[in-house]
């Protein structure tokens, strides 16, 4: 097992870590550290534009409400 010596940053280098690796620090005791590689979740696939067109095409942004009725509503009498 390699030895490696923290530098001025408190920073340590770890021989089979990567670029953008998470990792969870656990203080077992004095002296003693666990660190624990996170595994990130994959991210969910992207909407296609033939998706997102008729996603707007069923559920478009529009008030609920007139605009006369939110005026009433959101100024001071």
């Amino acid at each position: 097992m390699p030895i490696t010596t923290a530098d001025k940053k408190k920073r340590v280098v770890i021989p089979v870590a990567h670029p953008g690796d998470i990792y969870d620090v656990q203080q077992l005791g004095e002296g003693r550290v666990l660190l624990v590689r996170l595994v990130q979740p994959q991210p969910k696939a992207r909407m296609t534009r033939t998706e997102c067109l008729r996603a707007m095409a069923t559920a478009p942004l529009r008030p609920k409400i007139e605009w006369n009725e939110l005026r009433q509503l959101t100024r001071e009498p």
